[in-house]
């Protein structure tokens, strides 16, 4: 396996401020079967530069050894690791944003109390109304128990969560959708179904995502996941993402006629 992104890199370095550190720098990467993807360099203290290196790396012994290779250089010192994949992580990957401005007293009033009153009073009043009026016609529920989470096996609720975001991004960039990650603490078939249509109300689609074979797909569907008022979309284990996408590009989404 070469170098990749996913185990890419940032190394902060001080060096001589002589003619060749620089080439210098990017001669051990390479030597060290490392992938040179940005060089910044800035004025450092006295003498110094302040060189910030980004690489791939196959992998996280093979970063360590680019570092290593990179502090054994003479005269070079290293100050700081990144890791760029754990990075884009922090604080994680997805948000939920208002669409409706809150500038004023008014605005408050028709999207908060008293106005969303009334609109909830319509919706008591006809249930399918919950499709026109609220973000339930976009949105998805990606539901997992942490069993079968990508080719890691078995790892849980909390390691699967990080997984789950990507996946509710992956929603949002290719198919507009607003997918948010639940993550159940229990791999009971019994709990997991019975959440499932609990959370069901706010939800135009759930996603089973990441749940071992041979509990997953007939057993939710004969105890009704899925139900009269929303999709049950199934990525099975092993299917490729683009055409996991495909399938899911058919659920719930703006402007779709039957939402």
């Amino acid at each position: 396996m070469g170098p990749s992104v996913s185990y890419s890199i940032t190394v902060r370095l001080e060096v001589a401020s002589r003619g060749r550190a620089v080439s210098e720098i990017t001669r051990v990467v390479e030597q060290a079967g490392g992938l040179v993807t940005a060089l910044d360099v800035t004025a450092g203290r006295g003498d110094k530069l302040r060189v910030d290196v980004t690489c791939a790396a196959r992998g996280e012994e093979h970063s360590e050894a680019i570092v290593a290779a990179l502090g054994g250089i003479d005269g070079v010192t290293v100050h700081k690791v990144s890791d760029r994949t754990f990075l884009l992580h922090l604080g994680g990957k997805i948000e939920m944003r208002s669409k409706v401005p809150l500038r004023n007293r008014d605005d408050l009033s028709m999207a908060y109390t008293p106005g969303v009153g009334r609109v909830a009073l319509a919706i008591a009043g006809n249930r399918e109304d919950a499709r026109r009026l609220t973000v339930k016609r976009n949105s998805v529920a990606v539901v997992t128990d942490g069993s079968a989470v990508l080719g890691l096996g078995n790892i849980g609720p909390y390691a699967a969560l990080p997984v789950m975001e990507g996946k509710a991004a992956l929603f949002k960039r290719f198919a507009d959708i607003d997918a948010w990650p639940v993550c159940l603490d229990s791999q009971d078939t019994d709990e997991i179904v019975r959440t499932v249509q609990l959370i069901a109300p706010g939800f135009g689609g759930i996603n089973l995502e990441d749940i071992s074979a041979p509990r997953r797909r007939p057993r939710a569907r004969e105890r009704g996941v899925a139900g009269r008022d929303r999709a049950a979309l199934h990525h099975p284990v092993g299917v490729p993402p683009g055409r996991g996408l495909l399938g899911r590009r058919r659920g719930p989404r703006r402007g779709h006629p039957a939402a």
